[in-house]
């Protein structure tokens, strides 16, 4: 029988962009194999109900366990950063403390790119995982209802994501920014794009819509994927091993790959000129001496996220707002919680009160039965809002007959 988890045992633990660096961040990034295997094992580590987010900003794990050290533990089992590393870098948050938290993150409060409203998607990715898993209960499963509505009326109602700020998108003002120092325009560089993942297709389509360049080659490592991205769009793509020949023609690299080594290395880039390399991958998927070598100029997330314009101004702005629809979502959802604690004695009364002799389901019959059953639910509606009132659900026992009898 599962365990009925409250909001003082909820728990969140993780590193993020605030004090660790994307190099740091890479080294507890979870991909999907990773995920499997955290999940599989999760069992062994004394934890419940929970789930991964692993984003470029962050690795967090939330839910239920013995004892906050065992999500470290979970997650450094399976990552190839230090357990002393992410002690050092991580904070850990419990109660109504963690529930605001991943309130706040979903609504791209928490984000390094204010509202960047693409962590709502990376959110359903990792709950579904979790879920078919069998690791969200009933608690989750509503906390997590309360955190999407919440976000979604936080889109709907202010403007705290409006415009076209993410880390996708900021990679396209950055070449933008970049061929205008050069005296170039945008629409004439050569770009290969490696990686055609969900963050690299998102990418894709703001080089298109933002750049009006066609002149993209893409590469994935699974090559039908790049190769069907590229017929639905108009663009040319190139295998896995064709990527040095790939970068020495391109002007500019940018590498959106989920790959837990380096896929552009020094030898890809060697001799090849002056190039811009962007990588919005973590871990880093550029290697260390490709990102030194003469004529490379290099970016990684966390120097895109500088970015500072109208758009982020704006946004600011909203904050205001977009805590007032937090604050009453969660309201609601501890009023649920509080309602939840007293379900067995609810449970308890509604027995009683259709077991009185007089209201008796054997001595009514079926209409009457009915009318009675909705007697005694509008007197358990009354019983439950007393008790959400008063807090001492004794007191309203005899009330509750009275009321029936009423």
């Amino acid at each position: 029988m599962r365990v009925r988890h409250t909001t003082e045992e909820f728990i969140v633990t993780g590193i993020n962009y605030k004090k660790s660096d994307a190099a740091v961040r890479g080294q507890f990034a979870v991909n999907n194999e990773q995920y499997a295997a955290l999940l599989a094992t999760a069992c062994q580590f004394g934890i419940s109900d929970m789930f991964v987010l692993s984003t470029c900003n962050r690795t967090e794990i939330y839910g239920f366990a013995e004892r906050p050290e065992r999500f470290a533990e979970l997650i450094c089992s399976v990552c190839t950063g230090s357990p002393d590393t992410f002690a050092e870098m991580a904070y850990t948050k419990a109660g109504s403390e963690a529930a605001t938290h991943l309130y706040r993150v979903a609504a791209g409060l928490d984000s390094q790119i204010l509202g960047d409203y693409e962590i709502l998607g990376q959110i359903k990715n990792a709950v579904k995982q979790a879920r078919a898993a069998g690791f969200i209960g009933q608690y989750m499963d509503r906390l997590l209802g309360s955190v999407l509505q919440a976000s979604k009326a936080i889109k709907t109602h202010t403007a705290l994501s409006g415009g076209t700020v993410s880390v996708s998108f900021a990679a396209i003002q950055y070449i933008r920014e970049y061929a205008e120092s050069r005296g170039a325009d945008p629409a004439g560089l050569k770009i290969a794009l490696v990686g055609t993942g969900k963050i690299g297709r998102v990418t894709c389509r703001n080089i298109l819509d933002y750049l009006h360049t066609h002149n993209i080659c893409l590469i994935n490592r699974t090559e039908a994927t790049a190769q069907a991205l590229a017929a639905e769009l108009g663009l040319r793509s190139a295998p896995l091993s064709a990527l040095a020949a790939e970068a020495a023609l391109a002007d500019i690299v940018l590498v959106s790959t989920n790959a837990t080594e380096p896929v552009i290395t020094a030898p890809h880039l060697a001799g090849s000129g002056q190039k811009l390399i962007i990588d919005i991958s973590v871990p880093c998927n550029v290697a260390d001496d490709a990102q030194r070598l003469p004529g490379i100029t290099f970016v990684d997330v966390d120097q895109l996220s500088r970015i500072k314009d109208e758009t982020l101004q704006k946004r600011s702005a909203e904050v205001p707002k977009a805590l007032a629809i937090i604050n009453e979502h969660m309201a609601e959802f501890s009023a649920w919680c509080h309602m939840r604690r007293h379900a067995p004695v609810i449970k308890e009364m509604k027995s009683k009160l259709m077991g009185i002799p007089f209201i008796s389901p054997v001595l009514l019959c079926d209409h009457q039965h009915t009318g009675q059953e909705e007697k005694v639910q509008k007197v358990l509606n009354d019983f439950a809002v007393n008790i959400r009132n008063g807090n001492t659900p004794g007191c309203y026992y005899i009330q509750a007959i009275n009321d029936l009898i009423a």
